[in-house]
């Protein structure tokens, strides 16, 4: 027979008693503050942030609505129109003829963009500036065209190689007469410019630069001379003429007719006729 035997569990001597763990983390109870502690508090910064947007609202139907009563009063018709730039080729009463549909309107109505359109329409106007001058006024600025070359036998190119018509031809006979296709006016003002420059060193001035069906150039100076430059290589072919020009050709100028550049490394010349002597005439005396 076994016997239980009872142990009496003594007290051990300095350790703390056991303590409850601490919840952490979610687990944690946290006081809530009171719903009144957490609203932010009313001041003046919070206000003023309410109030601006009213404010500004309030001015604007205030501007719109003073702008609205006024604009009767400032919308003045227009009284007077001022004409800008050196003009030799248009006179400015035709210029306020061709606006005069514009100018009926009001300062503030006026269709700037069509009157600026309508004198760019003009021959002779390369650009238009048009603006208005407070109270009544309305300046307009302009640019003519500088006729540098003709373009064939019926409008003038300036200086962009752009093509514009006037009425009359007849007084820009001196001008250099270019030739080309319709789409190839500012390459041939290229060419021509780039030429020009080349050979004025010698004393030579272009009369008739043509650029033909095949893309081959033709130039004929002002001191009679023809120049057959071929399709391509221009600046090659004009550097090797003016060499050889200096050198050899340029005592016999004269009797030059016309100078075939095409070849690849020289060139040809054909030279003029020679003018045989008017045969001698009898007069009788009686």
């Amino acid at each position: 027979m076994r016997t239980a035997t009872l142990r009496r569990q003594e007290p051990v001597i300095g350790r703390a008693p056991a303590r409850k763990p601490v919840p952490r983390g979610a687990s944690r109870m946290v006081a809530k503050e009171p719903l009144k502690a957490r609203l932010p508090k009313p001041g003046f910064a919070s206000l003023r942030r309410l109030l601006w947007p009213v404010l500004l609202l309030v001015l604007g139907v205030g501007a719109y609505e003073a702008a609205q009563r006024l604009l009767p009063y400032a919308d003045r018709p227009i009284a007077k129109v001022s004409v800008l730039g050196d003009l030799s080729y248009i006179s400015q009463q035709a210029v306020h003829q061709r606006i005069a549909p514009y100018i009926s309107a009001s300062f503030f109505s006026v269709d700037l963009a069509g009157m600026r359109h309508e004198l760019e329409q003009m021959p002779w106007i390369a650009h238009a500036e048009v603006r208005r001058v407070w109270p009544d006024q309305v300046s307009i600025r302009l640019e003519e065209q500088l006729p540098v070359a003709r373009w064939g036998d019926e409008a003038l190119l300036n200086n962009q190689g752009q093509a514009f018509t006037p009425r009359e031809l007849a007084h820009y006979e001196q001008l250099p007469q270019l030739w080309g296709p319709q789409r190839a006016q500012e390459q041939v003002m290229q060419q021509y410019q780039m030429l020009s420059q080349m050979l004025r060193p010698l004393g030579f001035s272009i009369a008739r630069l043509e650029l033909r069906e095949r893309g081959s150039w033709f130039l004929s100076t002002g001191q009679g001379v023809e120049l057959l430059l071929g399709r391509d290589h221009l600046v090659e072919k004009m550097r090797r003429f003016i060499s050889i020009y200096e050198k050899t050709l340029k005592d016999q100028i004269a009797n030059i007719e016309r100078v075939d550049l095409r070849y690849p490394n020289g060139l040809a010349v054909a030279w003029r006729a020679p003018v045989e002597a008017p045969a001698a005439t009898t007069v009788a005396v009686q």
